[in-house]
């Protein structure tokens, strides 16, 4: 997804988990954290990391991790939480690792890689559910832009030595708000929703993605 100046790719070269690791480690040095390495053991096969990139430049990136028999970065501190989540059959994913760099034409990439992740979550990895820990100075942001809902109390993430909150999204709330307002941001109806949702790609342009990714999928797995 190119225009003569914005792309987002999957970061599958030393070279672009170079450029998404030194962008994560500036936003994190600058808000205060400690540092994002972590003790966890993870399946590095079950997370996918997206970088937006303007003027070739790497402006944003996020990484989505898939629940596997390893578990997840958030099961180090809200076990007891996401095991709920599991018994009633959720098949969860999660956000990591998600860093912009902040400007007037943010909104667009940051909505396009967070789409894009979720796409991967839901249509390739068949997952319902997408937990997110993030600092109390950010919970209203994901509340009120995108509909994340609080799980439980803070508590201290040792990887970022900072508090943190679990967040949960149903990836069916997503879809819905889609197909209500993806790719509207430029109309009256999306401009007076305060929400991410009109940034998000629209209805067409997601089923359109869907379908590239489906076949670009099935390519891989018979090579």
């Amino acid at each position: 997804m190119n225009d003569d100046s914005y792309g987002i790719r999957l970061t599958d070269t030393a070279e672009g988990r170079n450029s998404a690791s030194m962008l994560v480690k500036r936003m994190y040095a600058r808000r205060g954290y400690a540092g994002t390495g972590t003790r966890h053991v993870l399946d590095e096969s079950n997370r996918v990391t997206l970088t937006a990139t303007d003027r070739g430049d790497v402006v944003g990136t996020v990484t989505i991790g898939i629940d596997s028999e390893r578990g997840l970065m958030a099961d180090e501190l809200f076990k007891d939480i996401l095991d709920e989540h599991r018994a009633r059959g959720a098949r969860l994913c999660e956000c990591t690792k998600l860093a912009f760099d902040l400007s007037e034409r943010s909104r667009i990439p940051l909505a396009n890689v967070f789409h894009l992740a979720l796409i991967y979550a839901r249509d390739l990895y068949d997952c319902t559910d997408v937990v997110i820990e993030i600092n109390p100075r950010h919970r209203r942001f994901y509340e009120r832009m995108l509909g994340f809902r609080q799980q439980g109390e803070l508590k201290i993430n040792p990887r970022v030595n900072a508090p943190a909150y679990l967040m949960h999204l149903t990836l069916e709330y997503v879809g819905e708000q889609v197909e209500r307002y993806g790719g509207t941001f430029d109309s009256p109806a999306g401009s007076a929703e305060r929400s991410l949702y009109p940034y998000f790609f629209s209805p067409r342009e997601e089923r359109g993605i869907i379908n590239r990714l489906l076949r670009m999928d099935e390519q891989n797995a018979s090579r």
